[in-house]
C-alpha cells in the first residue's frame, strides 16, 4: 500500500512531510480531489482523524495525524536520513526548532493573520501583543541565523523544513518587507530554503506580502435561499458597539515631571561634531536629573563566545534593534572592545525612572544576557567611566574599540 497524503494542494502544513518525502526518496501521494469541509467530513476520514482536521497519512499500519509527526515519520522511513543530523545532539537541536517553529513562530503568525482574515474575531490589543510576540521570536532566530545558515549543522534538515513551511503564509499573506528587513538573517534563510529545488517543487514561486490585509469584520457566509418576508418582530435594544477602551499608559509616563529632557539631551548628542567633551558631557551632566533617571553599565556574560567580529557586531546590532520598544525611555552606547578575539561588550544605558524598566526585562530576552548594575555618579571613576562610554573613549580601559553603537 502506497502512502497516501489526505489534504488540499495548497496547505502549508502538507508541504512538510511532501518535502521531507522528497528529500528521502519515499513515495507518498497527495490525494486527488481533496475538498476541504466535504472530503475531510465523511466517516471514513473521521475514522482517521476524529476532529476532521488536515493533513492525514494514510500507512499500511493505520493513519497518522499532525504535520510534524507525519514528516517525523517520513523521515525516519529512510536509514540515518541525514534529514535528522549526524549525532543525538543535532537530532534534539532538530526537535528544538521543530518545537520553536510551531510554538512560537506558527502561532504567532496565526495570532496576527487569522483575526484579519476573519477566521477569528479582530482586537487591536490582541494584535499588538501578537506582533510583539513575533517581533522577540524572530529577533531570536535572526541571531541564531547570524552565525548559521541552516538551523542545525551545514545543510538542510527536518528543523528547516518545518520552520520554512510555517514561514511560508506570513512571508506571503502579511510579513511586508518593511517587517521583515529588521531580521535580516531571517530573510536571507527563507529565501534561501524557499529556492532549494525540493522546497519549490512545492512552495512554487512566492512573491511577499505588500501589504498588511485589512481587517475583515467577520467570515464571509455562504448565501441563503431568499426566503418570504415575515412581519418585523419586537427587537431587543440593538446592543452598542462597545467603544475601544484607551490604550494603557506606559507606567514611565505617570512619574513626576523631569527636569532632563531626553530629546533635548539626544539632539545635542548628534549634533555636537566636535568638542565633544566641553559641549556634549558637559551638556549631559548639567542635564542628569538623578530623581527622574537612572544609569546603568551592563557586561555581557559570555565574553569567550565572541570569537567572531561580525557575529558579535550582529549581536549587537540585533539588541539594539529589539530595544526599539524603549526608544521614548531610553538612551544608550554599547561598546564592542578588543582588537582581537575573544571581543568584550560592555553598555551604558540611561532609563527613564530609578529602575530598569520592568517592560523591557519583559519583552527583550538579551537582557538576561547581561550582568546590570547601577552607575553610582558620586563615585568619581563610575562617573568618569559614564564620560567615557558616551564619548567612545579610545583606548576603553587600555583596549583599542572594535566598534561603539548607540541607540537614540
Amino acid at each position: 500500500m502506497a502512502l497516501i497524503l489526505h489534504s488540499g494542494s495548497t496547505n502549508k502544513n502538507a508541504f512538510k512531510p511532501l518535502i521531507a518525502a522528497e528529500y528521502s526518496g519515499v513515495n507518498v501521494e497527495l490525494v486527488q480531489g481533496f475538498e476541504m469541509g466535504v472530503s475531510n467530513k465523511t466517516p471514513e476520514f473521521l475514522k482517521m482523524n476524529p476532529l476532521g482536521k488536515v493533513p492525514v497519512l494514510e500507512t499500511p499500519e493505520g493513519p497518522i495525524f499532525e504535520s510534524n509527526a507525519i514528516a517525523r515519520y517520513v523521515t525516519k522511513l529512510k536509514a540515518d536520513n541525514p534529514l535528522y543530523g549526524s549525532s543525538l545532539i543535532d537530532y534534539a537541536h532538530i526537535e528544538q526548532w521543530m518545537d520553536f517553529s510551531a510554538t512560537e513562530v506558527d502561532a504567532n503568525i496565526a495570532r496576527w493573520l487569522y483575526p484579519r482574515l476573519g477566521y477569528i474575531a479582530y482586537a487591536a490589543p490582541a494584535e499588538e501583543a501578537a506582533i510583539a510576540a513575533l517581533k522577540r521570536t524572530l529577533g531570536a532566530l535572526n541571531t541564531h541565523l547570524a552565525s548559521n545558515t541552516f538551523l542545525v549543522g551545514h545543510s538542510v534538515t527536518l528543523a528547516d523544513i518545518v520552520m520554512t513551511c510555517n514561514l511560508f503564509h506570513g512571508f506571503r499573506m502579511i510579513m511586508t518587507k518593511n517587517f521583515t528587513s529588521e531580521f535580516p538573517h531571517v530573510e536571507r534563510y527563507f529565501w534561501t530554503m524557499a529556492n532549494q529545488p525540493n522546497v519549490k517543487k512545492f512552495l512554487g514561486e512566492i512573491k511577499q506580502a505588500g501589504s498588511v490585509p485589512p481587517v475583515q469584520s467577520k467570515k464571509p457566509q455562504p448565501k441563503e435561499a431568499v426566503k418570504p418576508k415575515e412581519e418585523p418582530k419586537p427587537q431587543a435594544a440593538e446592543a452598542v458597539e462597545e467603544a475601544p477602551k484607551p490604550k494603557a499608559k506606559n507606567p514611565l509616563d505617570l512619574l513626576p515631571p523631569s527636569p532632563m529632557v531626553l530629546d533635548d539631551w539626544k539632539r545635542l548628542y548628534s549634533n555636537t561634531k566636535s568638542n565633544f567633551r566641553e559641549v556634549a558631557i558637559k551638556g549631559f551632566w548639567d542635564m542628569y536629573d538623578p530623581e527622574g533617571y537612572s544609569l546603568w553599565f551592563c557586561d555581557y556574560k559570555y565574553n569567550d563566545e565572541n570569537t567572531v567580529s561580525f557575529v558579535t557586531l550582529n549581536k549587537v546590532g540585533g539588541f539594539l534593534q529589539r530595544m526599539d520598544l524603549a526608544r521614548k525611555y531610553a538612551f544608550g552606547k554599547m561598546l564592542i572592545i578588543g582588537s582581537e578575539a575573544p571581543f568584550k561588550v560592555k553598555g551604558l544605558w540611561l532609563f527613564r525612572g530609578k529602575e530598569i524598566p520592568k517592560f523591557i526585562m519583559d519583552e527583550v530576552y538579551d537582557m538576561e544576557l547581561y550582568d546590570w548594575k547601577e552607575a553610582d555618579i558620586n563615585d568619581e571613576e563610575q562617573k568618569e567611566l559614564v564620560s567615557q562610554m558616551i564619548e567612545d573613549h579610545e583606548p576603553f580601559q587600555g583596549e583599542a574599540l572594535l566598534d561603539a553603537k548607540c541607540f537614540k
